[in-house]
């Protein structure tokens, strides 16, 4: 049974109306109208507060809804994954575990295995290929660098060179299981990823490729002040003497200045101002 059939049968059950269920959920009719009528997948629970919500007015236990979601997703999940000609699976996973820092690799197999072709996977091998994709777009028209490749794919030159131009051509859901292994395995020398921040570091063939190391960050960071206002500033402004006739442009030049160790003082800013102000400082453009 899957979520839409479960709720519009509650709905019957209890005579509700759909627009009812809408303003409980704190969304729009039209957007309950698409998700019982199967137009639009399930959120996520862990992504969303409406299942709690409806599990409350349709008088459910908790967590159901959220189940029933799961399980759609992950059939929905499956459907996507299994139209194109086989996902990486296998061979191809083989030589993502196989390149995987030792010290890692035992838990990145378990995650793998628990949830496959999951979030993490996902991740990983997207990143193996666009790596691999950036390399093989600067260096398709090197011919020395297409015969390396094929000699240490065991490959023909010409072989190579297709297998290349497919490579290139195709995503994360279709490309051939030969041509990745034979691709990326002489060009990835290793990988590994953090947990916690999900950075992901490469290491690639130095004999292929010369910026050997590839670093990417998936971490949130937070804002930097841009409009930290000194308190040297702040003064300057309060002292009718000092700051007299300043105009908007001029206090907006003098607010955004930034500086490292020793805070200006009012005076500074006043100094900073005559500068401002004293033609000799400035050319004129033609």
């Amino acid at each position: 049974m899957d979520l839409t059939f479960f709720v519009r049968r509650r709905l019957r059950e209890r005579g509700l109306e759909q627009r009812e269920l809408a303003a409980a959920a704190h969304v729009t009719e039209s957007y309950i109208s698409q998700l019982l009528a199967g137009k639009k997948t399930p959120p996520a629970p862990d992504r969303t507060d409406i299942y709690q919500k409806m599990e409350e007015f349709l008088g459910m236990p908790g967590g159901e809804l959220s189940r029933l979601a799961s399980l759609q997703r992950q059939e929905y999940l499956k459907k996507r994954i299994a139209d194109p000609p086989r996902p990486l699976f296998k061979e191809f996973r083989e030589l993502i575990l196989r390149k995987c820092s030792s010290e890692r690799r035992r838990q990145i197999r378990e995650i793998f295995e628990k949830e496959p072709f999951g979030e993490l996977e996902r991740l990983v091998t997207q990143k193996l290929l666009d790596v691999a994709k950036s390399v093989a777009l600067e260096e398709l028209e090197s011919e020395n660098w297409l015969r390396m490749v094929a000699l240490l794919s065991k490959q023909s030159y010409e072989h190579t060179r297709v297998m290349i131009l497919e490579f290139l051509d195709t995503d994360i859901f279709h490309v051939s299981i030969d041509n990745c292994v034979s691709f990326l395995d002489p060009l990835i020398e290793a990988w590994d990823i953090d947990l916690e921040t999900f950075g992901v570091e490469i290491v690639l063939n130095r004999g292929l490729t010369l910026g050997h190391l590839k670093r990417f960050e998936y971490v949130e960071r937070e804002p930097e002040d841009q409009f930290h206002v000194e308190p040297g500033f702040e003064e300057f402004l309060r002292d009718p003497v000092m700051s007299a006739n300043a105009t908007d442009e001029e206090i907006e030049f003098l607010k955004v200045l930034r500086f490292r160790g020793r805070r200006p003082t009012a005076l500074y800013y006043y100094r900073e101002l005559q500068n401002l102000r004293d033609p000799l400082h400035f050319t004129v453009s033609e």
